[in-house]
């Protein structure tokens, strides 16, 4: 049997070379995506050797939730039987986040030989064109200029707005703006669980932010923050947008942020990945109004 260890923030460093060059266009493949969402039922575990890097994801209270990560390796990619012997070597029973390509590379019967195989439809992220999110050019991003357009007439052009990163002096302002945020949504209403654990990543990734080696884009209106989004590489030629919040009160604020977001966080990437929807149809709606360039399949792999 293989052993699995925990991990934690202090990790980071040890991690983050597997995930360079990684080649999963599924947003989970982040060290982000592992450390940041840490809490009392969450625990990632690892498996590490010279060249490969397995995540676990543990739950105390959510048992049915356990899985394993497709493994990292700067060298080679698992076959579908050596992914396999690797679950049943680890204890484990299945793999979630397997993107449609890794599939289809290997070949539905090939992967169905040694696993069932089950879509995750909440989990299919959206994959964008950086350059349509920082231009927004031609007739379908028309209300998206519109907006853009009032909150600069009203805010940029009149210097009532800040842009800045995420550093340890502004830290507390934008807990303080996510705690803000989250009194206008149920984040603390105990059946949502995701909007839960969602408020205690980002309040994780705001305050270790320099340690996970993120960018990010905090916008104040009136010296206040308003709007924040916290981004990563994903692979050579992907970013993702891990979170993104703006006061919804203030006019045109999300789509000049989303816009800034795509220049200033992604300009060395071609494509934006802005994850899931989660099944929200609201979300869902907002999502594909931005007009995606594809979307990336989830599927979960159960041992046969």
């Amino acid at each position: 049997m293989m052993d699995l260890i925990p991990l934690s923030l202090s990790d980071y460093d040890r991690l983050v070379s597997f995930y360079e060059n990684q080649r999963y266009e599924l947003c989970e493949y982040t060290p982000t995506s592992v450390l940041a969402w840490m809490d009392e039922d969450y625990q990632p575990l690892g498996y590490l050797n010279e060249d490969t890097l397995v995540i676990c994801s543990e739950f105390t209270a959510h048992e049915a939730s356990r899985h394993l990560l497709l493994p990292l390796s700067p060298t080679r990619e698992f076959t579908p039987r050596e992914l396999q012997d690797l679950a049943l070597n680890l204890g484990r029973d299945a793999f979630w986040f397997v993107p449609d390509h890794y599939i289809q590379q290997h070949g539905w019967q090939e992967v169905g030989a040694f696993f069932r195989i089950d879509e995750q439809p909440d989990e299919a992220n959206y994959i964008y064109k950086t350059d349509d999110l920082a231009q927004l050019k031609g007739n379908r991003y028309a209300k998206k200029r519109n907006l853009i357009h009032q909150f600069e007439r009203v805010y940029v052009d009149r210097n009532r707005v800040e842009i800045e990163s995420v550093t340890s002096s502004v830290a507390g302002a934008c807990k303080a703006f996510i705690e803000e945020w989250c009194d206008a949504y149920p984040c603390e209403v105990e059946s949502d669980r995701e909007l839960i654990c969602e408020k205690q990543a980002v309040l994780c990734a705001i305050e270790n932010s320099a340690a996970l080696g993120l960018d990010s884009i905090v916008l104040r209106v009136d010296g206040e923050v308003s709007a924040l989004g916290i981004g990563t590489g994903l692979t050579p030629a992907m970013g993702v947008l891990h979170f993104e919040k703006a006061f919804t009160h203030i006019k045109g604020l999300y789509q000049y942020l989303d816009r800034e977001c795509a220049r200033r966080l992604f300009r060395a990437y071609p494509y934006v990945n802005k994850e899931s929807d989660l099944g929200m149809p609201g979300l869902a709606k907002a999502k594909h109004s931005y007009h995606p360039a594809k979307m990336v399949r989830s599927y979960k792999l159960t041992v046969r």
